[in-house]
């Protein structure tokens, strides 16, 4: 396969960043150039809520520079992805119109999932250094302009992760307002910290063993890497990096630049993302620290050679997401053999009709989703549990899905218990598109008879499989119970199904001795 070189662009809170690559079956992802422009975007957007004239036509000379840059290169195809400085910006729509506009360049706006999801990818794309990371108890503290995202591994599985507001320049904005003195900084920053980590240490660490760090940032992974591990790994131990945070609020910013080779610009923005680090590695108690020296472009350009098949990873991301879905399931006391049955149940069905719904395993992977996680609304209301599935399920947080993923999931688990909503109803309540209404009429329809099925929550069946016949799908069960309330339930779920697809469900049961 020819060698294709790509850009990578990432348009951040604090700066604006674009990675070149060549990318080959054969030799996979190589970096050739890394451009970087100081513009700190996020200072408009969380002093004011807006992106400002100034930052917006430094921001386009900057995209015209690096076209001319793409060209030099022979760039072939590229992605531009923004991050939270536009995504929070009230003035968003008028931004990305004016950047198209004025310099032909695309910005899509990440949301923070799919923005943490390409930073995880990055990480990852380090093979077996990051493997034997997560084999143990390790965090990944992905510190961003706005926000930082923790995300808690243990024994190779993503155990839950969460989004926490103090990122480095909401902090920085913050610390300008106080105006506090030099040796009064660090104090008010551990402040801050505490009433946002606080609730996190609270419900998700517990009794739980961190041994190691991974960090990924803008500001010190540099350094980290380049200047306090010992030999090329990256890794540094808790007494190192302490020394190093702690340095940003008794030494000059003068003598920190000399030090450290950066602007005197960036030496607060460092000193913060260190304190950040420094919180969160105390309140854990890990012990090492690793900056594999990967940045949102790396993630960017790993997702688009495995979109185009070109350098496949060998970790499974899709594993993280059923993970953490089971995680959220069992925090909201779900039943883990009826989430099983559900799951099982309605894969069987979505892999037996695939000529007819026209899916791919995408949304295999959606409907598994909300068949993990269907029923945990009942931990705030057994009245009203698709409503409240659907609330839980919508305000949290699951590395890897999209906004609209998370909505069909959300959606699929809601219909199961309530009416279905038509076209008209939803587009009324968000900006839903009809690809969209359909994929959740589908999955909503084949989730509803899986659950039909075990309506009695007895898990009745021992063996079960799905096939199409003309315009039948015949479901085979085998079980010694009477499941007679199951067929008369079954017969009250199937309107929807036939109205979907066309296709008369019906129920089989073979005896078992």
């Amino acid at each position: 396969m020819a060698i294709k070189t790509f850009a990578a662009i990432d348009v951040g809170s604090f700066e604006m960043a674009m990675k070149i690559f060549e990318i080959s079956a054969k030799c996979g992802m190589r970096e050739i150039d890394y451009i970087r422009h100081h513009l700190a975007l996020g200072s408009d957007t969380y002093n004011t809520k807006k992106i400002g004239y100034e930052k917006m036509d430094e921001l386009c000379r900057i995209l015209r520079e690096f076209q001319q840059i793409m060209k030099t290169y022979g760039v072939t195809d590229y992605r531009a992805y923004g991050t939270s400085a536009i995504r929070e910006a009230e003035n968003t729509l008028i931004i990305l119109d004016q950047i198209r506009n004025r310099t032909g360049v695309e910005i899509q706006v990440l949301s923070n999932s799919e923005q943490r999801f390409l930073d995880y990818k990055s990480i990852a794309s380090k093979g077996e250094e990051f493997r034997s990371f997560i084999g143990k108890g390790t965090a990944i503290v992905d510190i961003g302009g706005g926000t930082i995202q923790l995300s808690l591994f243990e024994n190779d599985s993503l155990v839950t992760t969460q989004n926490v507001k103090i990122g480095v320049l909401r902090l920085h904005e913050l610390l300008m307002q106080m105006r506090p003195k030099p040796g009064q900084q660090a104090a008010i920053l551990d402040e801050m910290m505490d009433s946002q980590l606080s609730v996190f240490k609270k419900m998700y660490l517990k009794d739980r063993i961190v041994s190691n760090l991974i960090v990924m940032d803008d500001y010190i992974s540099g350094t980290i890497k380049g200047q306090l591990a010992e030999g090329k790994n990256g890794v540094v131990s808790k007494e190192v990096f302490g020394a190093f945070a702690d340095s940003f609020f008794v030494k000059s910013r003068e003598a920190l630049a000399e030090t450290y080779a950066v602007a005197e610009e960036n030496v607060e923005l460092m000193g913060i993302s260190a304190r950040i680090l420094s919180h969160v590695m105390e309140m854990m108690n890990a012990e090492t620290i690793w900056a594999p020296g990967v940045t949102l472009c790396d993630g960017i350009a790993y997702e688009y050679a495995e979109k185009k098949r070109i350098n496949m990873t060998r970790h499974d991301f899709e594993k993280d997401i059923i993970a953490c879905a089971k995680n959220i399931s069992k925090r909201y006391m779900g039943s883990r053999k009826r989430s099983e049955v559900m799951e099982e149940t309605a894969l069987t069905i979505f892999d037996s009709m695939k000529k007819v719904h026209g899916m791919s395993k995408r949304e295999r992977l959606l409907l598994q989703l909300a068949a993990i996680m269907h029923d945990c609304g009942k931990f705030i209301n057994m009245t009203d549990v698709g409503m409240c599935s659907y609330s839980i399920i919508m305000h949290t947080e699951m590395i890897g899905l999209s906004h609209r993923e998370r909505e069909i999931v959300a959606y699929v688990a809601r219909f199961i218990h309530d009416d279905f909503s038509y076209y008209d109803e939803m587009a009324a309540a968000s900006d839903m598109n009809k690809e969209t209404y359909l994929i959740i009429a589908k999955l909503t329809a084949i989730i509803r008879i899986a659950n039909g099925l075990d309506k009695s929550h007895k898990q009745k069946f021992k063996k079960f499989k799905a096939s199409l016949e003309e315009e039948r799908l015949i479901l085979t069960v085998e079980g010694k119970q009477d499941i007679m309330y199951e067929q008369a339930i079954f017969r009250q779920r199937s309107d929807f199904f036939e109205e979907v697809f066309s296709i008369e469900p019906v129920i089989k049961q073979k005896k078992m001795d």
